[in-house]
């Protein structure tokens, strides 16, 4: 089956859109989570970097390695 881009985005449309929504969720989840923590394992602006750019990895590696617990 030979697909054109756009008919191969409409095909896996259903499959993108929650990865989507768990990714967005994720990713605001974890800079609510940033901004209200008062301390972290490394400066802030790094875990805001990380969570930003590194997408799905970064907030799950700010909610394993990054918080630091009172």
């Amino acid at each position: 089956m030979n697909l054109s881009g756009w008919d191969a985005i409409v095909q896996y449309l259903p499959l993108l859109v929650p990865l989507f929504l768990i990714q967005l969720g994720l990713l605001a989840f974890a800079l609510i989570d940033l901004i209200k923590r008062e301390r972290t394992r490394g400066p802030k602006w790094v875990w805001a970097l990380v969570i930003v750019f590194f997408q799905f990895f970064g907030p799950i590696l700010y909610f394993v390695l990054g918080r630091e617990e009172d």
